[in-house]
């Protein structure tokens, strides 16, 4: 049986992705290279600010240093700051999905989004309390595709509530490709909602794929652990 279930932010719970996108591109723009949406949803979507940057530079054959990496992240930032405005919204679902989930299992955020960025919007929305691990940008070694963020989640989530969660017994809820690989590398069932990418795309990676987070249930997530899915 599932014993935890782990989220990721962006494109799952908060309506955010367009404008990571467009404050990318402001940044690159401003060093004569043209970011495609294309290309950030086949390539970028599931890094944290650090990692996108490092595969751009690689991939526009651009000069990268320490020092230029946290200007270009700053100047995201700022871009993302403003673009957003008042603050990215809850997909619709959201809430929904988070307190039924939570009265049901333990959960945690496992994000690329900066740790900011991430309470803002649950302390905006009244629904810190109820996660009590947030794996940010800041916290894990790597980024998606990577599975540090998930398996980071899944030990700080164990250790909160006093008990060594097993992986295979955790599900994580994902919208991108390299957020699933992340999850299922580091050992976690896989949920995938469309939206950022199709089900045709989500498929290979995902245990189960879903249109909305209204087909999230507890009794759906209860069991998914203890499926031969794979």
């Amino acid at each position: 049986m599932t014993s935890a279930v782990v989220f990721d932010f962006d494109g799952v719970l908060v309506d955010s992705e367009g404008f990571h996108f467009h404050a990318y591109r402001n940044v690159l723009q401003s060093l004569g290279v043209t970011l495609t949406k294309a290309q950030y949803y086949d390539r970028y979507l599931p890094y944290d600010d650090a990692g996108a940057f490092r595969a751009m530079a690689r991939d526009f054959h651009l000069p990268l240093s320490d020092t230029v990496l946290d200007d270009w992240i700053r100047a995201k930032a700022t871009h993302f700051a403003r673009l957003a405005g008042d603050g990215v919204v809850l997909l619709p679902g959201a809430r929904e999905v988070i307190e039924r989930t939570a009265a049901a299992f333990p959960i945690a955020i496992a994000s690329g989004a900066s740790r900011h960025e991430i309470l803002d919007v649950l302390h905006r929305e009244q629904l810190l309390s109820l996660f009590p691990v947030v794996v940010a940008a800041e916290d894990a070694p790597a980024s998606k595709p990577d599975p540090a963020p998930y398996r980071l989640a899944v030990e700080r989530l164990g250790a909160h509530h006093g008990m060594a969660l097993a992986p295979r017994h955790c599900v994580a809820i994902e919208d991108s490709r390299g957020g699933l690989q992340s999850a299922r590398a580091a050992g976690l069932r896989t949920v995938a909602v469309t939206g950022s990418y199709s089900a045709d795309q989500l498929r290979p990676h995902a245990d189960e794929v879903i249109a909305h987070l209204d087909e999230c249930t507890v009794e759906r997530l209860a069991t998914l652990s203890a499926r031969d899915t794979r």
